[in-house]
């Protein structure tokens, strides 16, 4: 099984257009979204190409392909208009032997780590910046941020995050690996 997680769109056109192309290109089975769909937030300003109308109608013509958990960003009235569920705080997915703890990053995080055991990996995005880092007492879970896909912080580019066969990748949007680990 081959999944694609991804974050923080923002409702900007252009990068949900470039992450769905990839989603095709990769040819994953699920695209996992880690919150904050359609609105740009209070601290940010409107970004270039906001247009979360059609955002909105993009999401939902792959609506049985997607896992989506909600972001800080995120309110019941975006629900309204998406027909995928995405007002869950976090999801939990078992893949190849693998506990995979999915949630935005805004409640759990490295100072606020939710109950997972040693080799359990955590996904969450929210800080738009991409890293793969080992967590808690003796690096006990491997933490994962695929960065943001409209707008990326800290000078890194539009990105996503596959796992296939016990590999996570990082991906630039047009599918240049950035940084991987294995699992085990």
């Amino acid at each position: 099984m081959k999944l694609m997680f991804a974050s923080d769109i923002h409702g900007v056109l252009s990068g949900c257009e470039k992450m769905l192309e990839a989603y095709l290109r990769e040819r994953a089975d699920k695209l996992i979204l880690l919150g904050d769909l359609l609105y740009h937030g209070p601290r940010n300003g409107v970004p270039k190409g906001y247009d979360p109308i059609h955002v909105t109608s993009l999401l939902n013509s792959i609506k049985e392909e997607i896992i989506c958990v909600r972001g800080n960003c995120d309110a019941d009235v975006d629900q309204m208009v998406l027909e995928f569920p995405i007002l869950a705080d976090y999801a939990f997915l078992m893949v190849d032997n693998t506990n995979m703890f999915c949630t935005h990053g805004h409640i759990f995080n490295q100072d606020n780590l939710p109950p997972l055991k040693k080799g359990d990996v955590l996904l969450y995005g929210h800080t738009h910046i991409q890293s793969i880092e080992h967590w808690g007492l003796n690096g006990k879970i491997l933490a994962i941020n695929p960065g943001s896909v409209s707008l990326p912080k800290e000078g890194n580019p539009p990105s996503y995050l596959t796992f296939e066969e016990g590999m996570f990748t990082i991906k630039s949007l047009d599918g240049e690996a950035i940084q991987t680990e294995l699992l085990g």
